[in-house]
């Protein structure tokens, strides 16, 4: 039996606030823990001989239902993280690509998100991208009205696979964090045929190692796509 070929990962990153708590710190640091974790992951990516795009699920939709200083903290912290990264994407060759709607942050860091996906639109190893104000029921809902306000009056699969913001390629795996088994409103088109993997660590605890081994794990699943 062939191995599957893994191109496109995406990963819920979640459980920085419990690795905080666990250690008495306050949820901010758990946060500051996880963006270094991201670097890690992405790397890994980088240099994997198959990988191709790797998706973040970095700030939902329903984030903003969480108290304003967290809120206010997790905006300044993926600013200080883009321009922190900026080396780290030319040095490994990696894009970054940003989707969701992000007209909803500061124009500041819209223009630093703009930035560095110019900046780095040329790189070829790896697409890193960041989900950001990100909602799989409003990217599908914002491209049905979009192709509505096309003319079309009849709409189908295809239209809505390339009209979405992520149509790189399918999902080949998922992998959330923290034991939770849910996918929370992410990449609901996308992960239409996804295998799914939940690991119990903490986002902060997460490694690459770990990571390589959900892998082998996947490499060795039966895929039918509906089939037999």
């Amino acid at each position: 039996m062939s191995k599957n070929i893994l191109k496109h990962l995406a990963i819920i990153m979640d459980g920085n606030g419990r690795w905080a708590a666990q250690r008495g710190l306050s949820r901010t640091k758990g946060h500051e823990e996880g963006a270094e974790i991201i670097r890690n992951i992405t790397t890994f990516c980088a240099s994997h001989e198959t990988i191709k795009s790797v998706t973040f699920y970095a700030f939902s939709t329903e984030n903003w239902k969480r108290p304003k200083h967290e809120v206010e903290f997790l905006m300044k912290l993926l600013d200080r993280y883009l321009q922190k990264e900026l080396e780290t994407y030319q040095t490994h060759n990696i894009r970054f690509q940003a989707i969701g709607d992000t007209k909803a942050f500061s124009k500041s860091l819209q223009n630093r998100i703009n930035n560095t996906q110019k900046l780095t639109q040329n790189n070829t190893s790896l697409t890193q991208i960041l989900a950001l104000n990100y909602g799989g029921r409003a990217e599908i809902t914002s491209t049905v009205n979009t192709l509505i306000a096309q003319g079309k009056t009849t709409i189908t699969e295809e239209d809505i696979s390339e009209g979405l913001q992520t149509p790189y390629s399918a999902i080949d795996l998922l992998v959330r964090t923290s034991g939770e088994m849910r996918i929370s409103n992410f990449l609901l088109w996308q992960l239409s045929y996804s295998e799914f993997y939940f690991s119990p660590t903490l986002w902060p605890d997460f490694t690459s190692e770990e990571l390589n081994s959900i892998i082998k794990k996947f490499e060795q699943r039966t895929r039918r796509f509906g089939g037999i």
